[in-house]
């Protein structure tokens, strides 16, 4: 369906039009994880993980897989491209420490105990003058074969990757790191050569310079403590053009959800919002001290950005949308009925968070495990299946995050030439007009609405409005509230059922911004929803035959976000 929501001519509207056909009949959408640990990360091997790269890929190709728990999962669908990311903390080195009988610490008390204990806390702890360098290497190798080995361009892609995993304070400012092709350094950069993610920055200029290219992407800003987007150097000081340009030079995207929790935005930032508390986690890691929202959220930061963009004529936080799973146990199902929690055979149902228990509650269940959501999945608008297309893409900001579903999402717009989604446009005569699109997962539940999200400068301040733009089930906007109708569609929490009607297959709008003020710094970006589904805690209940949690919300309205577009003034 087709809403129109113009306020003047059609002329820029029918432009928007021709260029999405134009860029649909070049671009495809393709599906993928850039977000994976094996059994080389620390923590994964703690979990329980034994499975490795190769298993890995062959998982996100379709094949079934045994988690630690002992549990079979499976992908409905294969995904279109993958990356095995572990942290290179300590990378391969207490998988090796356990298996390979010639290793140095394979009679190291101090280490076997920690291994049979199976302590997380004391090897995160382990003292980093101990890192075994040969164990990095082999690692890494393994994790640059196997990606090798599965790459099959036209079908499904693979990137080499990595984590940095710096801390302050457990105010993580997490990044995963992609490279463009095999041109990979020998060592990488981690926690334990520095906490400064500057210096991750200026690691990966120095190999740019010798031909290596990647890009970092910031995933977990919801936990990072307000660190992620603090608007300063890493010490403080002021952020000035040099921070700016490098780090959009090194960070293009950002993960707008994932596994512990989303990062779009949150009730304190957002208060006009009433999709904003979506699968929100209060806590950070460690020691689970409550993470402050301001410089914690994507949409933040992109108000930020604006201001900074006025301030110093560049953005510093011009983020294309992903999403990830960041699972540790190699895969994940994407889907709330099928979820496995990524703590491996370290997590039953019960501490979970989803069932009552009779037992003491455990902290660590309150603040970490309940919060967690069932994976998530990125997206780009590529023109094949390839390193080279999709890394382009990924350059572009023609990207796009979903909860888990694969919902696909599409924008473009701007004035008298339309652009697409990740793309920035000068402004021009009149007001920005847009042409939004989404379309459902084939498998999972219909779409009720249709949304644009507008960020603007205003007297130097950063503002917000979200604004429906197509209803499903022929329902109208109103322009007074700029808000869909509820579409009645309901979800029978007894047994997580519901009809196949209401919603939509596919929703699509041309929307013209009727506020836009000349002059204005802006962006805008889609939010898609789907109808009511269950959440995964309330499937464990069923199949655990208790009652679900009344504090848990028993359901959720999986959903998609697109790239923004940016409008700079003319």
């Amino acid at each position: 369906m087709i809403q129109w929501t113009a306020t003047r001519g059609s002329v820029l509207m029918l432009m928007c039009l021709a260029a999405m056909a134009v860029m649909a009949d070049t671009r495809n959408a393709y599906f993928g994880d850039l977000h994976i640990h094996t059994r080389y990360s620390y923590d994964s091997f703690f979990f329980g993980t034994v499975a490795s790269p190769d298993d890995a890929y062959e998982f996100a190709k379709g094949k079934p897989m045994v988690t630690p728990a002992g549990a079979t999962i499976q992908l409905h669908t294969p995904l279109d491209f993958y990356a095995v990311t572990d942290h290179y903390f300590f990378l391969g080195q207490w998988w090796a420490s356990k298996h390979d009988p010639d290793h140095p610490y394979r009679d190291d008390p101090v280490v076997q105990d920690i291994i049979a204990r199976n302590d997380f806390g004391d090897a995160f702890r382990f003292p980093h003058d101990r890192v075994v360098e040969a164990d990095l290497k082999t690692a890494w190798k393994d994790i640059q074969a196997a990606a090798e080995r599965h790459n099959d361009p036209g079908t499904f892609t693979t990137f080499i990757g990595f984590e940095f995993t710096p801390e302050k304070n457990m105010d993580g400012q997490h990044r995963v790191v992609v490279y463009r092709d095999t041109r990979v350094p020998e060592l990488l950069i981690g926690r334990i050569e520095t906490l400064n993610p500057e210096d991750l920055w200026d690691w990966m200029d120095r190999h740019r310079a010798d031909g290596i290219e990647a890009l970092a992407i910031p995933h977990n800003t919801n936990l990072s403590g307000g660190r992620m987007f603090e608007g300063t150097y890493f010490d403080g000081s002021p952020m000035d053009v040099a921070y700016a340009e490098r780090r959009m030079r090194n960070e293009p995207l950002v993960e707008i959800a994932q596994m512990k929790g989303t990062s779009d935005t949150h009730p304190f930032l957002s208060p006009n919002d009433e999709w904003a508390d979506f699968e929100i986690r209060p806590f950070k890691l460690g020691p689970h001290a409550r993470s402050d929202p301001k410089g914690s959220y994507v949409r933040d930061a992109l108000l930020q950005g604006l201001e900074f963009d006025e301030r110093l004529g560049v953005n510093p936080y011009r983020y294309g949308i992903v999403a990830a799973s960041d699972t540790h146990i190699a895969g994940q199902t994407y889907s709330e009925e099928a979820f496995t929690i990524q703590y491996g055979a370290h997590a039953p149902v019960e501490r979970f968070g989803s069932v009552p228990v009779d037992e003491a509650v455990l902290a660590y269940r309150e603040t970490s495990s309940r919060y967690h959501g069932a994976a998530a999945l990125a997206g780009v608008w590529a023109p094949e299946n390839t390193r080279e297309a999709i890394y382009e893409a990924f350059r572009r900001r023609e990207t796009f995050g979903t909860s888990g579903p694969r919902i696909k999402v599409r924008l473009t717009g701007g004035f008298q030439t339309p652009v697409a989604q990740g793309a920035e446009v000068t402004a021009g005569e009149g007001r920005p007009t847009f042409q939004a699109w989404a379309m459902a997962d084939p498998a999972g539940a219909k779409l009720q609405r249709l949304q644009i999200v507008k960020g603007w400068l205003e007297d130097g301040r950063g503002r917000e409005q979200v604004f429906d733009v197509a209803c499903s089930d022929g329902l109208a906007v109103d322009p007074q509230t700029h808000r869909c109708p509820d579409n009645g569609a309901i979800v029978d929490v007894a047994n997580c059922a519901y009809a196949p009607e209401p919603g939509a297959a596919q929703l699509e709008a041309a929307w013209e911004d009727a506020d836009y003020e000349p002059g204005q710094r802006a962006f805008y970006y889609v939010r898609v929803l789907e109808n009511p589904t269950c959440r995964w805690s309330t499937w464990d209940a069923i199949r655990a035959g208790t009652s679900r949690r009344p504090d848990l919300p028993a359901t959720i309205q999986e959903r998609a976000w697109s790239s923004p577009i940016w409008v700079r003034p003319g």
